[in-house]
C-alpha cells in the first residue's frame, strides 16, 4: 500500500503514523505543499493522511484548494482518508461544511470521550494532546465518534474510508517536543492553562496508540 501524507508544518510529522506504516511494510511518501507546492494524484494514492498545521482550511492559499480538489477525487473513489486537525477539517470542508472558531481555544493534553463506534473496541476516555481553536462540523452522514469537555466535535468517521480528529493520537514523546519547543506561544488564551513543562511531562498512554492503529486498520479494511 502506498500511503501519501499530507505535512503542513515541520514540527507536525506523522509521528505513530509512520510506526504502524512500517509495521504493516506499507510505503510512505511525504509531501509538503505549504514549502514545495507538490502533492500526490488519486491514482498513486492508496490511503490518504492529511496532518495538522497553523493554517486554516478558510485561508485564502491555492495549495489548500488543492488539497481539497484531491480529497475530493479520493473521496469519489472511496478510498480511504485520516485527516488530523487541519487535515479533518479540509475534509469536511471539501464535504461542503463550516470550519469556524470552536467555543474554546484547546492547548494541552485533556480528555475526549468516544460517543458512536463502540464496535472499534476503542476506550470510552482517552487523553489526548489538543492544539487548536477551530473545529469542524460533523459531515451528515457521519457518526460523531469523540467529544470532549469544551468543544463537542472532536472526531467523526464516515462510510467505513474516513476518520478525522481534531486532537493529536499520533504524536510520540520526541514529536511532543518538538511541537512545544517551536510552538510553545500558541498556548497563550488556551482554557486548558497548561505550561510548556506540564505538557511536557504529561505521560501519553499506550491506549492512544493502540487507538490510532485500530481506526487506521478499520478504514483499510477491505
Amino acid at each position: 500500500m502506498r500511503i501519501n501524507v499530507l505535512q503542513h508544518t515541520p514540527n507536525e510529522g506523522p509521528g505513530m503514523i509512520q510506526d504502524w506504516s512500517q509495521k504493516h511494510g506499507h510505503e510512505m511518501y511525504i509531501y509538503h505543499p505549504y514549502q514545495f507546492g507538490y502533492l500526490s494524484t488519486a491514482e498513486e494514492t492508496d490511503l490518504l493522511v492529511i496532518l495538522g498545521g497553523p493554517m486554516s482550511p478558510n485561508d485564502n492559499l491555492s495549495w489548500i484548494k488543492q488539497e481539497r480538489d484531491l480529497i475530493k477525487e479520493l473521496l469519489n473513489q472511496n478510498k480511504p482518508l485520516f485527516g488530523v486537525c487541519f487535515g479533518a477539517q479540509q475534509i469536511t470542508k471539501a464535504l461542503g461544511y463550516e470550519v469556524s472558531k470552536a467555543p474554546a481555544k484547546e492547548v494541552g493534553f485533556a480528555p475526549v470521550y468516544r460517543r458512536d463506534a463502540k464496535f472499534l473496541n476503542i476506550p470510552e476516555e482517552l487523553n489526548v494532546l489538543h492544539w487548536h481553536e477551530e473545529m469542524f462540523e460533523i459531515p451528515a452522514d457521519a457518526q460523531l465518534l469523540f467529544s470532549s469537555d469544551r468543544v463537542e466535535n472532536q472526531g467523526f468517521i464516515l462510510n467505513h474510508r474516513v476518520v478525522g480528529l481534531q486532537f493529536h493520537l499520533e504524536p510520540k514523546r520526541d514529536n511532543v517536543r518538538e511541537i512545544v519547543v517551536n510552538d510553545f506561544p500558541y498556548l497563550k488564551g488556551s482554557v486548558l492553562n497548561q505550561t510548556s513543562k506540564e505538557i511536557l511531562e504529561t505521560r501519553i498512554s499506550d491506549d492512544n496508540k493502540q487507538t490510532l492503529y485500530k481506526l487506521l486498520d478499520y478504514i483499510v479494511e477491505k
